[in-house]
């Protein structure tokens, strides 16, 4: 289709786009299962099913699951001949273990469990699944068995424990996430792990069946001690725990080698502080060698790619070459996500699929023949890809959302490297509108990412794309204090946040309203998260921007300790902090948004979610008070049943309404 035909994307066609994720490729390399996600507008529900296509080419992608409801988490049996997944197709609110075989049929379900199913693996004999579960509190279960007490709903919440809520569950149930076992015919399940006190998580099979490794916590209280987690060992059958050696520090995510005789693993080096790398490790079962194959390069070993479009993809954890030789990975790095291959003795990582684009989840054939992999790019969201492994091609499988990109015009974006304040290099983009002619002066909108521990970068984002469509420059950066730069780059702010950060910010902000398409005089702001926190800091020292829009903010560390999920501790390791604020009252406050609001006088719109546990309400309405009081132009937008997510994953008729208060609010400030 010709430009001059092509329409400008609008706030409505998130109901449009499919949302393409988790790509498992069978045990033969013949076919890849995947995910979509779609909206039923009348409703506003989301359903997933799953998918399959060949992977020579044959067919094209056909729908293999239908109904309202959820299927997710797709998993081949290791003889390729049944996929097991998650629905939650008996009830809405309690997903189970369904089995269907490869040619068709209804789904069989496999348990019949009370509680919630965080992911499971296929034994490697097929005869078994390993689970992590938590089951149903059981003054919950005894509530719905009592009609007139299950009417009358929850009399109190007795908490206890520091970790007792979290963004999208809201309060956390008393029972703990535990590894159980469960027959992959008859569903019986056997419980492995029990107690109140200490919960395991992400289990995986040893490559004989007799062993299952997981992650835990095991100081006492865990909810303090969290960093402290380690990789244990228990036999399939039940039995006691064993550690596995390793590193002296966080351990998580640990996978065997085809031989079992060693472990790949994530971690971190130091205790104390989010501002620091995830590393990826091997160490041998008996202890004699751990190796960490990414320090020496600088690089993040996991996902950190900010979009709107997000996979919903379940990371991939490290993965092991066939012949045991390297462990296979993606990173983070400059705004892309590539897949590497590390040698298991140390030496450089070797590219396998790179590139200006995201690698997501990935999985390989039995035999490493070939992989299937999730593949994004700026102006392409998830997108199914195959490579050949032996020759190295890659080929695209399924495009769901070719037909729908076809019709529009996004504009183009544009990739810059500028220098900051202090002579710092740093990397930004900028989304220009379609049709865009150099010789006007457009108003312009500075993106500003969350975290502080993401990075933008070359991803889809429906949200640049839809305000470069209201005739809008968009431009966003990746300051210091985020991923993908290496760690002096992610420490940079480690209790000082607001200093070389909001110097990036500035700098970044000088140099786009330098450029002659950009109105200087026109300019807004916006972020979430920590983007909310460094919007309201920029309206309590500057009056440079003419309008703001403050989302899901952080304004004052004091109150936002105890008052986040992240409970205390975590926040002390978020914001790099060595004490609680009682002891260092003097720390917080000077990193505050809200020691300098009393300076604010731009127009700002303060966007939150009613039940965001990540950045309390709290937060934000903070600051609409304090405009109020000021008497600084400001509306509040409160959006209820959501959380911290809303502009990724809440529900598609209140993005859309978010999106349009944002456009409202730029629309009257830059440009009437």
């Amino acid at each position: 289709m010709s430009a001059e035909l092509k329409r400008r994307i609008t706030a409505d066609d998130l109901y449009h786009l499919q949302i393409v994720s988790d790509p498992q490729i069978s045990p033969d390399g013949r076919h890849v299962v995947f995910c979509v996600q779609t909206v039923e507008r009348s409703s506003e529900k989301k359903y997933s099913h799953l998918w399959l296509i060949p992977t020579d080419g044959a067919a094209p992608p056909r729908q293999f699951t239908f109904g309202k409801h959820r299927d997710t988490y797709p998993r081949w049996s290791p003889d390729g001949r049944s996929i097991a997944f998650l629905s939650n197709r008996a009830d809405e609110k309690q997903a189970q273990i369904y089995r269907i075989d490869l040619a068709g049929g209804e789904a069989q379900p496999i348990t019949r469990l009370a509680g919630s199913i965080a992911g499971f693996a296929w034994s490697p004999d097929g005869a078994q699944f390993v689970c992590q579960f938590r089951q149903k509190d059981q003054t919950a279960v005894e509530r719905e068995k009592d009609e007139q007490k299950k009417k009358l709903g929850l009399v109190d919440r007795r908490i206890t424990r520091l970790d007792f809520r979290a963004d999208g569950a809201g309060y956390l149930p008393e029972e703990r996430w535990h590894v159980w076992t469960i027959n992959a015919v008859t569903g019986a399940a056997t419980q492995l792990t029990s107690g109140d006190t200490f919960q395991e998580t992400n289990p995986s099979w040893s490559p004989d069946g007799r062993h299952i490794l997981f992650t835990s916590v095991r100081v006492e209280p865990p909810d303090i001690n969290w960093e402290l987690s380690e990789l244990y060992l228990i036999p399939a059958q039940g039995g006691e725990m064993q550690p596995v050696p390793g590193h002296n520090g966080r351990k998580f995510e640990g996978t065997f080698s085809p031989d079992g005789q060693q472990i790949a693993y994530l971690g971190r080096e130091r205790y104390g502080t989010w501002y620091q790398l995830d590393c990826l490790y091997v160490t041998a079962v008996d202890g004699s060698q751990t190796v960490n194959l990414s320090t020496p390069y600088d690089l993040h070993c996991g996902l950190a790619t900010l979009t709107d479009t997000g996979s919903g993809s379940p990371a991939t954890p490290p993965t092991w070459t066939a012949d045991g030789q390297g462990v296979y990975g993606v990173v983070s790095q400059t705004g892309s996500q590539a897949l590497l291959r590390f040698p298991a003795d140390g030496q450089p990582p070797l590219p396998v699929i790179d590139g200006p684009g995201l690698v997501g989840a990935f999985s390989l054939a039995a035999a490493h023949g070939r992989m299937a992999y999730l593949w994004g790019a700026l102006d392409k969201p998830g997108q199914i890809w195959l490579r050949d492994m032996d020759n190295g091609e890659n080929r695209l499988l399924v495009d769901l959302n070719a037909d729908l990109l076809a019709e529009i015009d996004l504009g183009h974006t544009e990739e810059v490297w500028f220098t900051g304040q202090d002579g710092y290099k740093l990397q930004g983009w900028i989304t220009y509108p379609p049709d865009f002619d150099p010789a006007r002066q457009y108003p312009a909108i500075l993106e500003i990412h969350g975290g502080p521990m993401g990075q933008y970068g070359r991803a889809f984002m429906h949200e640049f794309y839809f305000l470069a469509a209201q005739d809008y420059v968009v431009f966003w950066s990746n300051p210091r204090g985020g991923q993908g730069y290496g760690e002096d780059h992610l420490a940079a702010i480690a209790n000082a946040w607001g200093t070389v950060d909001y110097d990036d910010v500035t700098a970044w902000a000088d140099y786009m309203t330098a450029q002659p398409y950009v109105n200087p005089a026109r300019t807004g702001v916006t972020g979430g998260s920590y983007g909310g926190y460094m919007t309201t800091l920029i309206i309590g020292r500057t009056d440079r921007f003419r309008a703001a829009v403050a989302q899901r903010v952080v304004s004052n560390l004091i109150s936002f300790y105890g008052g986040s999920d992240l409970n205390g501790t975590r926040t002390e390791n978020l914001i790099g902090a060595a004490q609680p604020p009682w002891e260092a009252f003097a720390q917080y406050w000077k990193q505050s948004p809200m020691r300098f609001i009393g300076h604010a006088r731009t127009p700002t719109l303060v966007i939150h979610s009613e039940q965001d546990k990540r950045c309390p309400p709290e937060q934000g309405e903070q600051v609409f008070v304090a405009l109020k009081r000021l008497g600084v132009e400001t509306e509040l937008i409160m959006f209820p049943e959501e959380g911290h997510d809303l502009s990724r994953n809440g529900r598609t008729d209140r993005r859309i309404a978010r999106l349009n208060h944002i456009l409202r609010w730029f629309d009257k400030y830059l440009k009437s």
